[in-house]
């Protein structure tokens, strides 16, 4: 015999509960589905992840160690490849995560984004699927180039290294949000690599992975402080300073002079991926 179950005194029944709860369980196979996705597209696409991989080494230690011997140690405190190695941990993780908007592009144009939103899941889910997925595989990447840790002068320590991993979470999770944002509206990759051209190189050169943010001219300083990047840049070269005192660097982001906590640091750069996700959350779930 079915038992019925008997509404509550606010009109709410019992079994809206347990019927919440199916659903909840189809939201996170969802979401589990997507990463592995992008996990299986690591593996299988060696070539193209070494690739990625092989740019900022290059960086690294060809364009590091040309003007390694023009500019002096004496004028940053540290040798120009360990100042330069928290710039290419961003450029590393900020590769994979682009291709999280250039993918849901492609995937509209293909047709496959039609067949996901035919699944018995939200819209949100699916977008929140594929930031997780991209910001884990950008993770994985940068995690390798933390082996060369010890080439550019910096101790193999686990401490240091699980707070820059920590870092390249924030950082990841930033850029793949950013990068869904500009990406959710558009529906030519064209445009998205215009679009990306037109904005990245500057958030580049003014993240203080290249240079000290201090000696730029007097108008960029507030340009430099509002780019999520040189945030992110910050929050993977402080931790330096705290475990090894002796590589420690000045010229990141200031505020009136003085450059703000790492705490702060890390939550303005999460919240603005937050807000970017959100953004594009609302966007993607209109109906189109």
């Amino acid at each position: 015999m079915t038992t019925l179950a008997r509404p509550e005194p606010d009109g709410t029944g019992i079994g809206t509960v347990t019927e919440r709860l199916p659903r909840l369980r189809h939201e996170l196979r969802a979401l589990h589905a997507l990463v592995h996705r992008d996990l299986l597209r690591l593996a299988c696409q060696r070539t193209p992840t070494a690739l990625m991989l092989l740019h900022p080494v290059l960086y690294l230690f060809v364009l590091g160690g040309g003007l390694a011997a023009l500019i002096p140690t004496a004028s940053l405190g540290v040798g120009y490849r360990t100042y330069l190695f928290p710039g290419m941990l961003m450029m590393t993780v900020q590769t994979p995560a682009i291709m999280v908007g250039i993918r849901l592009i492609t995937d509209r144009q293909s047709g496959y984004l039609r067949e996901l939103l035919m699944a018995p899941v939200g819209r949100a889910t699916l977008l929140l699927g594929s930031c997780a997925g991209g910001t884990l595989v950008a993770t994985v990447q940068g995690a390798v180039l933390l082996a060369l840790a010890g080439a550019v002068g910096l101790p193999y320590d686990p401490v240091l290294f699980a707070l820059l991993l920590g870092g390249m979470v924030l950082a990841s999770f930033t850029i793949t949000a950013l990068s869904l944002a500009l990406a959710v509206g558009l529906s030519r990759p064209e445009t998205f690599h215009t679009l990306l051209g037109l904005v990245m190189m500057p958030l580049l050169f003014l993240s203080g992975g290249f240079f000290p943010l201090t000696s730029l001219p007097g108008w960029a300083q507030p340009l430099a402080a509002a780019n999520p990047l040189a945030y992110g840049v910050d929050v993977l070269r402080r931790p330096i300073a705290l475990r090894a005192p002796e590589q420690a660097v000045a010229g990141g982001v200031e505020w009136a002079g003085r450059q703000p906590p790492l705490l702060l640091e890390a939550g303005l750069l999460l919240a603005a991926g937050a807000l970017a996700l959100l953004w594009a959350t609302r966007r993607f779930s209109r109906p189109e």
